[in-house]
């Protein structure tokens, strides 16, 4: 099972990256598997640590994905990390073990803290829409427009029937990004 989550790393100088990461589940342990090249891959093997954040605010999905990354964060509490300051719970990770692959590497995440900060009340549809509409944007170099097109046309009934504020947004970020990438990419065919 893969499972949305918002992965923070930190680079040996502290810098902290933020970014969304599908995170599989297997048999209960946690694989993290970046593509190349990736920040979070550089962070991984630089320091071999990771913070596993579950949030139910989906700007957090869309802004990472269209450079709004400037989240606010405070200090882990077990590993030298940082933690989303809207995350409904977290997991403190380690490196337990690492797979080698040329295109995406495997990282074994062993958890040595978790905390829950809030209950989760559910997602509503816009939510999901949202989630699935900022994995196309992460794969705008790799999927066909006419893909993203139908997909996106499909994620909007959810839009409009579901969105509150926070929905709404984060789904303005991800169409102006769409726009904008196609605008850049017909300027550059000419």
């Amino acid at each position: 099972m893969i499972v949305e989550t918002i992965v923070t790393t930190e680079d040996k100088e502290g810098i902290v990256h933020i970014a969304p990461f599908g995170m599989r589940t297997d048999s209960g342990a946690l694989v993290i598997a970046p593509f190349r090249p990736s920040v979070t891959l550089d962070n991984l093997e630089a320091t071999g640590r990771a913070v596993v954040n579950f949030t139910d605010d989906v700007r957090v999905f869309a802004g990472c994905v269209t450079g709004r990354r400037d989240w606010p964060l405070r200090p882990a509490t077990k590993i030298k990390g940082h933690v989303l300051e809207n995350a409904l719970s977290h997991l403190e990770t380690e490196v337990a073990e690492r797979e080698d692959d040329p295109e995406r590497p495997r990282f074994h995440l062993r958890v040595v803290h978790e905390e829950t900060h809030a209950p989760f009340r559910g997602f509503n549809r816009a939510q999901a829409a949202v989630i699935e509409a900022a994995i196309l944007v992460s794969r705008l170099d790799r999927l066909p427009a006419e893909k993203i097109d139908r997909e996106i046309e499909y994620l909007s009934i959810a839009i409009g029937k579901t969105a509150g504020p926070r929905e709404l947004e984060a789904w303005g970020w991800l169409m102006d990004h769409i726009a904008a990438a196609r605008n850049s990419g017909a300027a550059a065919a000419r």
